[in-house]
């Protein structure tokens, strides 16, 4: 038989290790990206200290990546709940491209559904036809930002143009940018914006790119009061996001009209590296970013908005973005998009804020108590949980789902679940045994524990646990005279045998204890004792915690639950008993 070649190393117990790679005679096809001669880059020095201006291109660009674009009701739930997050750039389309893009703009303008701090945006490729059309959909707007682009890498000048020349490339951007500036007119009740992009900048020689931009920059003569826009896409990820920062610092060193510019970023995610490449690409000087919602684009997406912007937000940066409540948000795009937000989306993702790993869930028990007193104490305390680089609360998620429970899930994070879920407050030395079992549970089921279905399993195995030793009815005596001093009648169920038992203490546990003793029971001893009312639960049941000893040394806890506090504490040292017996 063949072996197969991703065979690593085979056991002799039958596992087989398999290395997944590029088979080696491919590497030749590619080439490494070329470095940018900036030796002195200052991108590196740069902090984020403020945001950048934002554009959501979810309604064009994202759009035009869905299996099933979204409809003209669809698009205007979107756009809506782009209003709502607080965009005040927003693409709606190519509406010289299709007639629902072209009705879905208009009814956009003359339903007055454009605020009038938000600016629409356009797509449209630099082709007279397209143009023309354009500025029919965009007329009557306040303001609208025309995009036109063209792309002028030497790949599309070779492939696309068919070996169309620089030259001949160049002028498409210049025709495309005359005719944007001669059709102004044509929509007096308009503001027209022009954005120019070197479509796949990523993979265009800089002096090149820089030279179509300045060609559009001087037809466009944009002053510091009214700028254009010079948009670099990173239409494919070619490279790392240093170079792709060397790129856009380089641009921004040599564009002319600098301070009359805004410089825009739009990022794809071919690499996996869209949020990093967008983040050093501010750094390098760009005052702009482009992208969608939850990173939904061609091939592998666009940039993320949400998690570049909270980003800011996670080191103390407003963005004037607004995602308190992630969930309707993400419930909005899910519906009109038909996609789902992946579980470890950064931020949006179901499991980003959960931690089944029982280390983890410790420290961030640990973190959230240490956090309530230090609040209690000063208001202003910076966040600080491990684990956790915000507070969940913030983007609208409970501290309920932090910590859930499965066979990798430790003390804590059990100890963690009845407590905020179930009103249970065990002592801590009470961890280890309930946790153990709780997750031994998980791995013989081979999947995560529901929180009732924690609740349950502690009950069972912790909880009035009645066999052999059970208690059938008692009574305690407050004796005068002697403070603290308790007679305790009982009958007890001990091995199916009926038996009347009593004993004195300085309080109902020290008592029954000494009543137990009377009857023979004497290989123990009580250790601990705590109780509580039970948070979340009826106002008539008490919790109470008993840790008992053997004379071999070895301890164990037993939990009570009882509508009195006195019969819970019984329940609790019985049940523990009957654990240290079983």
């Amino acid at each position: 038989m063949l072996r197969d070649p991703r065979i690593l190393w085979a056991s002799p117990h039958g596992f087989a290790f398999l290395v997944f790679k590029m088979h080696p005679t491919s590497l030749s096809k590619y080439r490494p990206f070329p470095a940018v001669a900036l030796p002195d880059r200052t991108w590196p020095d740069q902090t984020l200290t403020h945001a950048p201006v934002w554009c959501s291109v979810d309604l064009r660009d994202g759009n035009q990546a869905l299996p099933q674009p979204m409809s003209i009701e669809e698009k205007l739930d979107f756009f809506d709940l782009l209003v709502r997050v607080g965009f005040k750039q927003i693409e709606v389309g190519f509406p010289s491209a299709a007639d629902t893009e072209f009705n879905f703009l208009r009814r956009l303008i003359d339903e007055n559904r454009i605020p009038d701090d938000v600016t629409i945006q356009v797509l449209v490729q630099t082709r007279e036809p397209l143009i023309r059309r354009t500025f029919e959909a965009i007329d009557g707007a306040k303001r609208a930002i025309v995009h036109i682009y063209n792309s002028t890498s030497p790949l599309q000048r070779r492939v696309t143009f068919s070996d169309a020349s620089r030259d001949s490339i160049k002028q498409i951007a210049i025709d495309g940018a005359t005719l944007v500036k001669q059709l102004v007119p044509s929509v007096p009740r308009t503001e027209v914006v022009l954005q120019y992009s070197p479509e796949s900048f990523s993979d265009t020689e800089l002096d090149f790119a820089l030279e179509c931009c300045n060609a559009v920059i001087d037809i466009w003569q944009p002053t510091p009061e009214r700028k254009m826009i010079i948009n670099l896409p990173d239409t494919v990820q070619w490279t790392t996001p240093n170079v792709h920062a060397d790129m856009i610092e380089w641009m921004c060193r040599h564009l002319s009209r600098r301070d009359s510019l805004l410089v825009s970023l739009h990022t794809h995610n071919d690499r996996g590296t869209g949020v990093a490449a967008t983040e050093l690409g501010l750094m390098a000087g760009a005052d702009r970013v482009e992208g969608t919602l939850f990173g939904n684009g061609e091939r592998t997406g666009n940039l993320d908005i949400v998690t570049v912007a909270l980003n800011l937000n996670s080191h103390g940066v407003a963005t004037g973005l607004d995602f308190s409540d992630l969930q309707s948000i993400r419930t909005v795009y899910e519906r009109v998009t038909r996609l789902s937000v992946p579980e470890r989306q950064p931020y949006a993702g179901e499991l980003v804020f959960t931690a089944f790993s029982g280390s983890h869930q410790d420290a961030i028990k640990k973190g959230l108590d240490r956090r309530g007193r230090e609040l209690a104490a000063d208001p202003a305390t910076p966040w600080g949980v491990p684990y956790l680089t915000i507070d969940p609360q913030d983007v609208g998620r409970s501290y309920e789902a932090i910590i859930r429970i499965n066979s990798q899930s430790g003390k804590g994070g059990v100890a963690y679940i009845l407590d905020r879920e179930h009103g249970f407050d065990l002592p801590k030395s009470m961890h280890p045994q309930v946790g153990k079992r709780i997750y031994d549970l998980a791995d013989e089921l081979g999947r995560e524990l529901s929180n009732d279905e924690i609740r349950d399993a502690f009950f069972e195995e912790f909880v009035n646990i009645a066999t052999p030793l059970d208690v059938i009815d008692y009574e305690l005596i407050h004796q005068t005279g002697e403070r603290g001093l308790v007679q305790c009648k009982a009958s007890i169920l001990i091995d199916g045998e009926k038996k009347a038992i009593e004993g004195h203490g300085n309080g109902p546990i020290n008592a029954f204890v000494h009543a137990l003793e009377g009857a023979g029971l004497k290989d123990f001893k009580v250790t601990d004792y705590r109780s509580h009312a039970i948070r979340g639960g009826s106002d008539a049941n008490a919790a109470a915690y008993v840790q008992v000893q053997h004379d071999d040394g070895s301890l164990l806890w037993g939990a009570g639950v009882d509508p009195s506090i006195e019969m819970a504490g019984l329940k609790a040292l019985v049940a523990a008993w009957n654990l240290l017996h079983a």
